[in-house]
């Protein structure tokens, strides 16, 4: 499955972002107890039958990430790393990174021959012991309770899990004109399927006495501004960046220290997916200007993803190759010396 996450600075530069008031009902969430249900005045009071409902899961959640609390292992290298969506584009190569840095592999995709495929390429480089690949369906919650079986029967625990497939059903289009099929691929692929991924990567670890890492890759849309043409990828990717902030605050709820959910932006990755959306002269243009290989966004984001494994980090981070300076600063050299025009795809 053709995997990408582009970065979401494109999709809007030139048109002035809403300075409308943001609600979230977040905070209320991670402040201290006395205004833990503190809502605004349009907010009804949750009532107390909600509350016992919680208490119980919380409570029981709670002593279950704390069994390990005090006896919690090291995380050193190498580290075992789980990368869905990983046949190819930048899940291949964040996967091939790993492996240079002497880690443990595992690949999915939905395709089992291009799982075979690559690990068969990957296999002949780095050799048989350190690399492994099943078939996984993140759509389907079977599929990706045995995804963790495997991994646990490979390589006992997974330290890194990187939530990498998505999909944009290869459609740019008004969302007027696309189909069904097209809309539940993509709603189906990069939100349910990261909840799904998100869920049993965090009962996995929850039981282990490393803990674990979770990175959950962003895309075009997870700043909130507009994406014409993939309206509904957009609006998955947003959600991205909210489900790892209320995942974060329900492990902070729960107390747990060694399991910690991150954002991953790539930006804009020239992977098949990117480049079929090439059909306009602004797509074109800031393909050109913004793009880089997955080859060469992986070999920035594999460090900085093993230091936080490394360093014994328990605070989220949230690590980016395409950061806003970036971004503007190559604009800038386009638009006043020519730089990198007609890069990858010809303008008009």
């Amino acid at each position: 499955m053709a995997v990408t996450s582009t970065s979401s600075i494109p999709s809007l530069l030139f048109q002035p972002k809403s300075n409308s008031p943001k609600l979230s009902l977040y905070s209320s969430f991670t402040t201290p107890k006395s205004n833990f249900f503190a809502f605004t005045s349009r907010q009804t009071l949750i009532n107390a039958r909600f509350v016992n409902n919680i208490r119980y899961p919380i409570t029981l959640l709670k002593a279950q990430a704390s069994s390990f609390n005090g006896q919690k292992q090291p995380m050193l290298p190498p580290y075992n790393v789980l990368i869905t969506g990983s046949s190819k584009g930048i899940g291949y190569a964040l996967a091939k990174e790993f492996l240079k840095a002497g880690d443990n592999v595992i690949i999915c995709s939905r395709t089992g021959e291009r799982v075979e495929s690559a690990v068969q390429s990957l296999r002949e480089e780095f050799g048989d012991l350190r690399v492994w690949g099943t078939k996984c369906d993140v759509r389907d919650g079977q599929d990706v309770k045995n995804l963790v079986a495997f991994a646990q029967e490979k390589l006992k625990y997974i330290d890194i899990w990187i939530n990498n497939a998505g999909s944009n059903a290869y459609s740019y289009k008004p969302l007027a004109e696309a189909s069904d099929e097209d809309l539940i691929e993509v709603v189906n692929t990069n939100t349910l399927g990261l909840m799904l991924c998100c869920r049993e990567a965090m009962k996995m670890m929850l039981n282990q006495p490393r803990g674990g890492h979770i990175f959950n890759i962003d895309g075009a849309g997870s700043d909130g501004r507009p994406t014409p043409r993939f309206a509904a990828y957009g609006a998955t990717k947003r959600s991205v960046v909210h489900l790892t902030k209320s995942l974060q605050a329900e492990l902070q709820m729960q107390d747990v220290k060694n399991v910690v959910v991150h954002n991953l932006s790539p930006g804009m990755v020239t992977t098949d997916l990117l480049m079929s959306g090439a059909t306009t002269k602004q797509a074109k243009f800031f393909i050109n200007v913004l793009a880089e290989p997955a080859e060469v966004v992986a070999e920035y984001l594999v460090p900085n993803i093993r230091s936080i494994a490394g360093n014994g980090s328990t605070k989220p981070t949230y690590i980016r190759f395409l950061t806003g300076v970036k971004a503007y600063s190559q604009i800038f050299s386009r638009i006043f010396f020519g730089a990198r025009r007609n890069r990858y795809v010809l303008e008009d």
